[in-house]
């Protein structure tokens, strides 16, 4: 099959998104399918050549009123929309994040090719708020009738596109690369190490977090917390950890993905507090991949990932004491922890990129078929 990747995303930064665009065009070309990614060209960066990569048009960075940073479609080039899709004759366009303007609706007013979008954000929650959802709802219901099949990475993350269409969205969850994070049987026992790798915004719940430390320290003063990652509620935290005497809290900054591995196999517990807007976890799926224990919160896109053993895991952030309890169970009690992670080694197998690819591949061929294109 030819496939064309819509990706709206700088393509020269890391992202959840991208990871996965580029992870997925990785497996298909392995199985000898003609795959190309289709995105802007950021306005901070020089023209540049990638093999398998077309840049249409521009987008320049939007920071929502949540501080999420949304990089959107700043300028295009209709007539080279249209050569391009001449040229390259795709039998699949695979649009993650349709909703992003503008390149995904340029592109399908065009499109002559089987439509398929990938929705991977809990979308209102997390880039709007409800003046621009209302801006942003009539701009997707005018995408969504150009679209074949509708997929989600999460129950959470089809719950925006279901409010506004009938047509059934498939869930085919986000992968990792278990290759790269790999089972960690070297976890030493009685380490008090809680690890945060996310961004500084306050969907994210790191105050929580550092609220609920400053209780542990009474029970496990020999426990450290580590906060790698860097946003706008950066300095106010560490204001905040200055606040409640926490000494023994590091701030790292912005770290590489070489670092956040090493971190991951090396602490013992990871804590992800996010309060809301989360429509996966990603990050999570790393941690239990390395065999790293997860405290998380209790949003909607966490607790569909964490099932059976691993809803241990899931907690209010914002009820300081219950929070607390449960990092020091979870950073303590090694049956327990054992427990967890002999749940993790299996439950993780299933979000290999090999298995999600095999999803995405079934639902092109099937997609082909059902909409008269051979």
């Amino acid at each position: 099959m030819k496939i064309g990747l819509v990706c709206p995303y700088n393509i020269a930064k890391s992202g959840g998104v991208l990871e996965i665009v580029l992870a997925t065009k990785a497996e298909l070309i392995n199985r000898g399918h003609d795959v190309k990614i289709i995105t802007p060209l950021h306005r901070e960066m020089a023209d540049v050549d990638l093999p398998d990569v077309i840049f249409i048009g521009s987008s320049t960075d939007f920071r929502s009123p949540t501080h999420t940073s949304v990089q959107v479609s700043a300028t295009s080039d209709s007539d080279k929309i249209e050569d391009m899709l001449a040229e390259e004759q795709f039998d699949i366009l695979h649009f993650h994040e349709p909703w992003v303007p503008m390149i995904s609706r340029q592109i399908l007013l065009k499109s002559t090719s089987v439509n398929i979008a990938t929705f991977h954000a809990q979308v209102p929650e997390t880039i709007m708020s409800r003046s621009l959802a209302k801006a942003v709802t009539p701009y997707l219901k005018s995408v969504l009738k150009y679209l074949h099949e509708l997929t989600a990475v999460s129950e959470a993350g089809a719950e925006y596109v279901t409010s506004l269409t009938d047509e059934p969205v498939t869930i085919i969850p986000n992968g990792i690369d278990l290759t790269k994070f790999k089972w960690n049987t070297h976890h030493r026992t009685n380490g008090r190490t809680i690890l945060y790798v996310g961004r500084l915004e306050r969907r994210k719940g790191v105050k929580y977090l550092l609220m609920a430390f400053q209780f542990l320290l009474q029970e496990e003063p020999e426990a450290k917390l580590i906060i790698a990652g860097d946003g706008p509620d950066r300095e106010k935290l560490e204001l905040l950890a200055e606040d409640l005497k926490l000494t023994n809290v590091s701030f790292l900054g912005y770290i590489s993905d070489d670092l956040k591995l090493d971190l991951l196999s090396e602490a013992d517990l990871f804590c992800s507090p996010a309060i809301f807007g989360e429509s996966f976890g990603i990050v999570l799926l790393e941690a239990m991949a390395v065999g790293t224990v997860v405290v998380a919160g209790n949003n909607s896109g966490y607790s569909g990932l964490m099932q059976d053993v691993g809803a241990l895991s899931l907690v209010n952030p914002q009820d300081t004491v219950e929070f607390a309890r449960r990092l020091r169970i979870l950073l303590t009690e090694e049956p327990l922890r054992a427990l967890w992670r002999d749940w993790a080694k299996d439950y993780v197998q299933q979000f290999s990129y090999p298995k999600i690819v095999d999803q995405y591949e079934e639902l092109y061929v099937e997609a082909l078929k059902r909409h008269g294109h051979q």
